[in-house]
């Protein structure tokens, strides 16, 4: 067994009392209500005391009627027995109406602010982390939010109402010893459940652990499924995902045996409190202090303490297991974005759009340099290439304009201004990009191409498609614009995806486009047919091109060619062929490449 992170060891990591005042701002928009709701409780408690008193009366006036022939039934007195139990069931549903809007309305907002979190998070959070178990953790972390208000209103707080007006019966109307007893079983009640449960919430974070482990597992799996299929590694899956659940299944039995013995303690120390009780109630008859109707009362107190009693050592462990899951979603919460708007943040004041990158040097991890002083400029309207072989920090340029991470050294201006003193939705919004990897959404094509620009017309989505050369694709198909791409657009071909990607920068309409490996999918007719479109939406914009292949980028205004990290040649593309250096190796390597597909395709077609 893997050992257990210190976080989640023991709940001694977490803030539980902080944790509970932290959801008292998702509460603060319905006051009122809660208020109200707490209200009708304690109307509703008031009612279910008011139960065993008149239950006390009407024995009474039967005990002090002395000819059975002569018994006259209370009828006032069943009457209001019949009242305060309406009264009861009355007020506890209308305290579950009021607060309804409180509960859910809380988990609305507590689940839109850790979504709008998640997205404010840097791309590398979103790059490490793993989305199966993260999905995992945030549905129980925000479903805990409606289960400790539940148990708060609807369990715990009636418990501790019903009791002080209990015990305040007791102590005005019978001998001390009835309190005493009473408070006494209460209070060895609490601290054997609290004892016992603090050491059985090991057990629960174990078996969180290993859930959230089995469930990113077979998460990735899925998402992963061709490359299982094509090594054949479905049983290495199963394994690995069994063996995570043979795991949470051993902590899982601990868990419900060692709820076993809390039952069984709780039920043991219950009945001796009532044992002890009973015995004194019957005592008091006995001697002449109590009537038949206060045997009666007790009995019913004992009955409406003691049974919910029972359910409050499920309460308090279904509310610890609450916290805790509701700790990882706090913590998430508290986590800072590495990449955040500064205090004094401008939106982008876009004039010319020229784009200067001065002295860059970026790494992700500092014993890995990815940049170093990469300086150049792209002028207002012209068209800049990037090439070199993989891994030479070519897509990071893109990563670091869009403000994905922040430089280590240098700076990245446009018009002039350090993109680190602008808000990032105004930078984003003058920036356009077709990905190398276009994910798409589970959702229907036209969807997908209006993401671009959601408040464009419908004629402008299909005049952005025909000009990505997808038009025809699309209304070919039986669902034509409703058909629902997949799971991040696996249902589409890898060129049919980049030329969404291509249809939604057009649509964006942006000052500055990046095309990173935009063509790199596409087979060579529609990359020659895309070409001339990309020239069109390139022209007039200030346009920054990451490609491998180098006939993409034959007529940009200028190549630079880097390799780890540096720009070590840069010029037009005639001239960097004259120099004789590594782009016009390059070019010779790739020409050879080409006229030797060319040649086995010719042969292809002859046989």
């Amino acid at each position: 067994m893997q050992p257990i992170p210190a976080t989640e060891r023991i709940h001694k990591d977490r803030r539980d009392w902080y944790n509970l005042r932290g959801m008292l701002p998702y509460l603060w928009e319905f006051r009122g209500r809660a208020l109200l709701a707490i209200g009708c409780l304690v109307l509703a408690k008031f009612a279910n005391v008011g139960v065993p008193l008149t239950l006390k009366e009407i024995v009474d006036s039967f005990e002090q009627q002395p000819e059975v022939q002569a018994l006259v039934l209370p009828l006032s007195l069943l009457l209001a027995y019949g009242l305060l139990k309406l009264a009861a069931a009355l007020f506890n549903e209308l305290r579950d109406v009021v607060f309804a809007r409180v509960r859910y309305r809380a988990m609305r907002r507590l689940s839109t602010k850790v979504l709008a979190h998640l997205h404010e998070l840097s791309l590398r959070y979103h790059l490490e982390r793993r989305s199966g178990a993260i999905s995992r953790d945030l549905e129980r972390g925000t479903r805990s939010v409606s289960t400790i208000l539940n148990y708060m209103v609807f369990s715990v707080i009636p418990v501790f109402v019903e009791l002080s007006l209990v015990a305040a019966i007791l102590l005005s109307k019978y001998a001390l010893v009835f309190t005493l007893v009473t408070f006494a079983t209460v209070l060895v009640y609490v601290a054997f459940t609290f004892a016992i449960t603090e050491w059985r919430m090991d057990y629960r974070h174990q078996m969180n652990r290993f859930d959230s482990q089995a469930n990113a597992r077979a998460f990735d799996s899925l998402m992963n499924y061709e490359t299982v299929k094509y090594f054949g590694n479905e049983r290495m899956e199963l394994d690995r995902y069994d063996g995570t659940l043979e795991q949470w299944e051993e902590m899982a039995v601990k868990s419900q045996t060692s709820m076993s013995l809390l039952n069984f303690g709780q039920g043991a120390i219950i009945a001796l409190g009532v044992t002890f009780i009973m015995v004194f109630a019957a005592q008091g008859v006995v001697t002449g202090t109590m009537t038949i109707g206060d045997l009666v009362l007790v009995n019913a107190f004992l009955l409406q303490v003691f049974i919910p009693l029972g359910f409050l050592g499920i309460v308090y462990r279904q509310i610890k297991y609450a916290l805790a899951d509701m700790d990882l979603v706090f913590k998430l919460l508290e986590r800072p974005p590495e990449i955040a708007d500064r205090p004094q943040a401008k939106p982008l004041a876009l004039d010319r759009g020229q784009v200067r990158f001065e002295q860059v040097a970026f790494h992700y991890q500092p014993e890995r340099p990815i940049l170093h002083g990469v300086d150049f400029t792209i002028e207002p309207g012209a068209k800049i290439a990037v090439v070199g072989p993989s891994g030479a920090g070519k897509s990071t340029l893109a990563r670091l304009l869009f403000r994905f991470y922040d430089v280590s050294d240098g700076r990245i201006l446009i018009d002039g201004q350090d993109i680190r003193d602008l808000t990032q939705s105004s930078l984003r919004a003058a920036i356009g990009i077709v990905p190398q990897d276009t994910v798409l959404f589970n959702d229907t094509l036209y969807y997908n191409l209006a993401y671009g620009r959601p408040d464009a017309r419908r004629a402008e989505i299909e005049q952005a498609a025909e000009m990505a050369h997808i038009r025809t694709f699309i209304d070919g198909l039986p669902q034509g614009w409703d058909t629902v791409v997949g799971e991040r657009g696996l249902k589409l071909s890898g060129g049919e995806k980049q030329r969404v990607a291509i249809a939604r920068a057009i649509l964006k309409r942006p000052r500055i486009l990046i095309f990173d490996e935009a063509t790199s999918s596409l087979d060579s007719h529609t990359e020659r047919a895309i070409q001339t479109t990309l020239a069109e939406v390139a022209a007039h914009h200030t346009t920054l091109i990451i490609a491998h292949r180098l006939s993409t980028v034959v007529d940009a205004d200028r190549i630079l060619v880097m390799d780890q990290g540096r720009v070590i040649e840069q010029g037009t593309h005639s001239a960097l062929l004259a120099a004789g250096g590594r782009y016009a190796a390059m070019w010779e390597l790739q020409r050879r490449e080409r006229r030797d597909d060319d040649d086995s395709s010719a042969m292809i077609s002859v046989t």
